[in-house]
């Protein structure tokens, strides 16, 4: 009777705990398997530094090209690169820099290119060095350019021929500061810049020895990836080597395998392109696709023609690739998942209703921050998962937040206030020996103002992300908005500060305010400035315009502007920026004078409630 009574049990024991635990634990199994997989890979990662203290991406990249040295590394035009291929032409890139450039363990080199597969040689051929990279952006300019040349302390530039506008204009401050410049082709139309291509080409192929890196540990820098902030012009986050490790992990999480063929129309200078993307085949011993530049039109002959299983994205590739003309072969292609981040909800179940079931991936990082996200639910919308086995790896919180003041929200104590959950707060994560923040180069104050301290009890600090987080009551995670004076528009980020430098040198104009206004059926925010001209000036669309194209890449160009008579400030000097971002750039609702950027004219024209609508009706292209 005793073992019927167990046996009865048993039955209606375990179907009721499969029910409970769908009523009240959905997710658990997934969180499981994310944890042990998250915490596999770190302690693979672990084990290899243990063993082995100068163990980085470059001792992972030689153990792919010893176990497939056939196996295509690189795809690009027409172009095709074996594991092995790029290997030696790494070696002859690093045997022409030490012998021409004279470089050494520990020199930084700043790369100014844009797509292509030199890129990657050249970052391999510069660990074989010893030697960090900085990755500049190459839409940067002038004041721009040289702040982050100089702030990550290179004293060589490598650049392409078609950049050579851009290098010649700040040519003579480079002279002067004993800096060697090449290009990366077989002659030099510029005085003072040296080719770099021909000397690569006649440069051997044998392999460059260990001894010329001796010493890198997981604490050397790596990369410097340059993140625009609260602060003005671009700041250089220092990546080092344990951090370059690590940051393959969510392309592995993804579930990105050798077998794979990624695509990548991300650039290269930005930490997702190159850190997440090509740093995630160099560890799986995948392929990549590399294009110059993303096209809308051309992704899908692209992803058919090379063969495309998985690719990197930001909100607004999906968007844009909704918005194409529908095809009768959109679902004819072999792509299985998608790994990036920014993707609307909308856009999210559009996309797939129209190409196919394809496994997208959202995930929350940033360049320099300590703390992350991934959506190994796909929940369409979240950016990821919020439980206790994250929070064990990763310790973060999310406090209030006084946007108007620009600052979280302290108690009588003097301490933050975390929030409920479904509330918006501030995301902050602990820094701590095996949770570092690594902070910028050469700009300590900068470093410090992203830190907090005393949060919740005296001495602890944290990583101010910027960022404002919900959390819903299920443990799904949402991005909600960026605080402080920075939008996100294109998939950049621009520092509005920068940006009211620029408008303000114009001559006629007295002070700007820029910020970012959001534009139905588009990612982010398009730059906008409230401006207050000089005493006695009137408006000049065009010189505006010249000003704005001369020295800001096109992303940051303020798309709006309008004209006020005094630009209203906070009790502490700040200027205001909620209520103009509420009230936007319409024409009809605002009563100040307000402009449009004509690119086609070339100037900033009347904005009317014709071209409102045209903007509205997504005819007119921002």
């Amino acid at each position: 009777m005793y073992i019927i009574l167990c046996l009865f049990l048993s039955l209606i024991g375990l179907p009721l705990l499969w029910m409970l635990k769908r009523i009240f634990f959905p997710y658990l199994w997934q969180d499981i398997r994310f944890f042990f997989r998250a915490i596999g890979y770190a302690r693979k990662i672990e084990q290899a530094v243990k063993s082995c203290p100068s163990f980085g991406m470059l001792d992972m990249f030689l153990k792919q090209v010893s176990i497939r040295p056939n196996q295509t590394f690189i795809l690009y035009q027409d172009q095709s690169y074996t594991y092995k291929e790029i290997d030696l032409k790494s070696n002859q890139a690093a045997w022409a820099l030490s012998h021409y450039a004279k470089l050494k363990k520990g020199d930084c080199v700043a790369i100014f290119l844009g797509n292509e597969p030199a890129y990657i040689w050249l970052w391999l051929a510069l660990a074989k060095l010893g030697c960090p990279m900085a990755c500049m952006n190459y839409n940067i300019r002038s004041k721009s350019f040289l702040h982050c040349f100089k702030c990550c302390g290179a004293k060589v530039l490598i650049t392409a021929p078609e950049l050579k506008t851009a290098v010649e204009e700040v040519m003579p401050d480079l002279v002067k500061d004993g800096v060697q410049v090449f290009y990366l082709s077989r002659d030099s139309p510029t005085d003072g810049v040296l080719s770099l291509l021909d000397k690569v080409e006649a440069a051997s192929e044998g392999p460059v020895p260990e001894t010329y890196r001796s010493g890198c540990t997981v604490k050397s820098p790596a990369l410097y990836i340059y993140t625009s902030g609260t602060t003005g012009l671009p700041k250089a986050a220092v990546i080092n080597q344990g951090r370059l490790l690590i940051s393959s992990s969510l392309s592995t999480l993804a579930g990105v395998s050798c077998n794979d063929v990624l695509y990548i129309t991300l650039p290269l200078y930005h930490s997702a392109g190159l850190m997440i993307g090509v740093r995630g085949c160099i560890q799986q011993g995948a392929t990549c696709v590399l294009r110059n530049k993303f096209s809308a039109s051309q992704f899908w002959d692209d992803c058919r023609k090379y063969n495309v299983t998985a690719f990197q994205y930001i909100g607004e590739i999906l968007r844009y690739l909704c918005n194409t003309p529908k095809k009768h072969n959109d679902k004819e292609h072999q792509v299985r998942l998608a790994l990036g981040n920014g993707l609307r909800i909308d856009v999210w179940k559009e996309f797939i209703n129209r190409f196919g079931d394809i496994h997208i991936y959202e995930f929350y990082a940033a360049t320099e921050g300590n703390s992350f996200f991934f959506n190994y639910t796909r929940k369409e919308g979240a950016i990821g998962r919020c439980n206790r086995f994250l929070r064990r790896m990763r310790p973060f919180e999310l406090i209030k937040y006084d946007v108007e003041k620009d600052e979280p929200v302290r108690d009588a104590a003097g301490h933050c206030i975390r929030v409920v959950r479904g509330e918006t707060g501030l995301l902050i994560s602990e820094i701590t020996i095996t949770n570092p923040f690594t902070g910028y180069a050469g700009e300590e104050s900068q470093t410090e103002k992203k830190r907090l301290r005393n949060v919740f009890k005296k001495g602890d600090l944290y990583f101010n992300s910027g960022d404002l987080l919900m959390i819903d009551k299920q443990g799904f995670v949402f991005f909600q908005d960026r605080v402080g004076d920075t939008f996100r528009w294109k998939g950049e980020n621009v520092a509005t500060t920068e940006v009211a430098d620029i408008v303000g040198m114009t001559e006629f104009i007295d002070e700007a305010n820029v910020y970012g206004v959001p534009v139905p059926y588009h990612e982010g925010r398009i730059g906008m400035a409230a401006i207050k001209l000089k005493h006695g000036q009137s408006f000049d669309g065009e010189a505006l315009y010249q000003k704005v194209a001369d020295y800001l890449p096109n992303y940051a160009r303020p798309r709006f502007v309008r004209l006020q008579d005094f630009i209203e400030v906070t009790g502490t000097y700040k200027q205001r920026k909620v209520e103009l971002v509420k009230e936007g750039f319409n024409p009809a609702s605002v009563k100040d004078p307000l402009y449009f950027l004509d690119e086609t004219e070339k100037r900033y024209k009347p904005l009317d409630s014709h071209i409102y609508n045209v903007i509205l009706e997504k005819k007119l292209k921002l």
